[in-house]
């Protein structure tokens, strides 16, 4: 399957949409009865004065996921392709970001992460553009303002704002008002967000916003260990990534050597920021699955054993599928 995937054909958006729906299949069997889906954050809650959380049957909801899944999983295709971020053009990027994004049930209904995860994608082509020269400060903006909406819709998107100044230090050379910019941008959203408070005599409750970034890093999180054997293999992949980054890294153009900084950047930000949020929910990762799965298109796409790629590549599907069925 891998090979096939590894070529640029347009055919295989069929074959990944009939990946998509196989991936789901054991979660719609067992899918709870009710599900609640919020797409802002109680403080934003009143942008939006209609009831919707539960407006979805659950079937719609994993239906509407998945349809989100498919047309964010062929932007970060388009995104990988554009920008030559493999050195050749294939549509794994794809493949894969539909699979890291099935690893556990959370992961295949409606979330604010999910939803974020199209800012992210949105991110990252305004990122990867200031490798070629376009203007820092004006793109420094815009990335403060996705930023500062991603904090209205998910709260620990705030910590993205850092792979602003990042990036900048990866792609730039040090120029504050790029840095000021991104500030500004930010600061943008949230004046008219305050004069909202403002207008609506709450203005008293706008700092509580930012209290979360107070909360203590936890020592521990309790999840149920048999339901992530499914991580088995995707820690291996991501290990034989790095293995294989590393024998290729300067081998390859600058620009993908900066681009896998900014990526590991990303996923390493992603991941640790959920911490402010008062309960922990597995989605959150749902933010590290767009620089995962670039990480395992790159090595699946120059990996030579193919025993070994593709047994890998079997062995995760069979867990996500496996784990669905199994609650334990």
């Amino acid at each position: 399957m891998i090979n096939i995937f590894r070529a640029y054909n347009p055919l295989n958006l069929i074959l990944l949409a009939i990946i998509l729906v196989a991936l789901r299949l054991g979660y719609v069997i067992h899918a709870p009865a009710h599900m609640e889906f919020k797409i802002v954050e109680p403080f934003a809650r009143l942008l939006l004065p209609v009831a919707y959380e539960n407006a979805f049957s659950p079937f719609v909801n994993i239906l509407l996921a998945a349809v989100l899944v498919f047309t964010q999983a062929v932007m970060v295709n388009h995104l990988c392709n554009h920008y030559n971020t493999l050195g050749k053009p294939t549509f794994l990027p794809a493949l894969m970001y539909v699979v890291t994004s099935s690893l556990f049930p959370p992961f295949l209904v409606l979330s604010s992460p999910l939803i974020c995860n199209f800012l992210v994608i949105a991110m990252l082509y305004k990122l990867f553009s200031l490798y070629k020269g376009t203007q820092g400060q004006s793109t420094a903006y815009d990335l403060g303002m996705i930023v500062a909406i991603g904090t209205l819709i998910y709260f620990p998107f705030i910590y993205f704002f850092l792979i602003i100044w990042i990036a900048l230090i990866i792609f730039q050379p040090f120029n504050w008002r790029e840095w000021v910019a991104g500030i500004m941008g930010y600061i943008t959203i949230f004046f008219f967000l305050a004069v909202f408070y403002y207008l609506t005599d709450r203005l008293n409750q706008f700092s509580a916003i930012w209290r979360p970034l107070g909360t203590h890093f936890p020592d521990r999180i309790n999840i149920n260990y048999y339901n992530y054997l499914v991580l088995g293999p995707v820690i291996l992949i991501l290990l034989l990534c790095l293995v294989k980054l590393r024998q290729n890294f300067f081998k390859s153009f600058v620009q993908t050597r900066k681009t896998f900084q900014l990526l590991f950047a990303v996923f390493i930000i992603g991941g640790l920021s959920f911490y402010v949020k008062e309960q922990f929910q597995l989605n959150h990762f749902l933010l590290c699955a767009i620089p995962a799965a670039i990480f395992f298109a790159y090595y699946f796409l120059y990996a030579n054993v193919r025993w070994l790629y593709e047994t890998l590549f079997f062995l995760l599907l069979v867990g996500i599928v496996y784990f669905q069925f199994n609650t334990f």
